[in-house]
């Protein structure tokens, strides 16, 4: 049996204050994000929060019944969890996507509160009951490979039939975006004890770091992607309509767009 094929066990455990500390933190972000005017990431960051929900409680509890918990109530926890994981991933993907010339900071931002938050839990409410939730993945790993492998493969033959350099979709910066964002996300809950607890071996804990972080997330980077330069090509990050431009054409603008710009 493969890395891959193997049945992953995603579980997590934590004290109800990472839950509220996460919570002053998510709002804490919005806010940050109203201030600077990022506007439309912040709308797509609930979407990711909604979008979460949807396939966590939806499709992975009511139909394919993967989930369970112990000590707390499965709805409440999931919607937290969904919320906190799609907002900050989906603004992390969105700020990735646009080259904001600050995409370092904000991540630096999330990735340093995900390390922190279990270790401020776990110092300060220790005396408090534990919540166990998890996940089994093996069941539907095969179809998120589906869509990995489909997105990609119509990406690198759009590609292929793409004379012009400048109209070709950023593969490369794709691919490191939709590994990065998973991986921050696992290895942050892997050295917080969150996603460790529970795990006898250290390579049950590897294989779903590493099972995780290259399909996850990863197998949205390129619809999420096209997503964005449809979006942008028509809405500024304040949400003022800017002159329309084709899709290849918003293509090329991104493209044109320094990854690191100069200070």
């Amino acid at each position: 049996m493969t890395l891959l094929a193997s049945e992953i066990i995603a579980k997590r455990v934590f004290n109800p204050l990472y839950i509220y500390l996460d919570i002053v933190f998510l709002v804490a972000l919005c806010a940050l994000l109203v201030v600077r005017k990022k506007y439309l990431t912040l709308l797509f960051g609930l979407f990711g929060g909604i979008l979460y929900m949807i396939v966590d409680y939806g499709i992975f509890h009511l139909a394919l019944h993967t989930r369970s918990i112990e000590g707390g109530n499965l709805f409440a926890v999931l919607l937290w969890m969904s919320m906190s994981y799609g907002i900050t991933n989906f603004v992390w993907i969105w700020l990735w996507f646009s080259r904001d010339k600050f995409k370092f900071e904000w991540t630096l931002l999330i990735v340093i509160w995900w390390i922190s938050v279990p270790m401020l839990a776990n110092t300060f409410g220790s005396s408090l009951p534990l919540i166990t939730i998890q996940r089994t993945t093996g069941s539907y790993h095969g179809y998120m490979a589906l869509i990995l492998f489909a997105g990609y493969a119509a990406a690198i033959i759009y590609n292929m039939f793409t004379a012009e350099k400048q109209y070709r979709l950023p593969l490369l910066w794709l691919l490191i975006t939709g590994i990065a964002v998973q991986f921050g996300w696992e290895f942050s809950l892997l050295i917080g004890g969150i996603r460790s607890a529970g795990f006898e071996s250290f390579s049950d804990k590897i294989m779903t770091l590493v099972v995780n972080s290259l399909l996850e997330t990863n197998l949205g980077a390129v619809p999420i992607y096209c997503i964005y330069v449809l979006i942008s090509a028509r809405v500024e990050e304040n949400l003022k309509k800017r002159e329309k431009v084709t899709f290849k054409a918003r293509i090329e603008e991104l493209n044109n767009i320094k990854i690191i710009p100069h200070a």
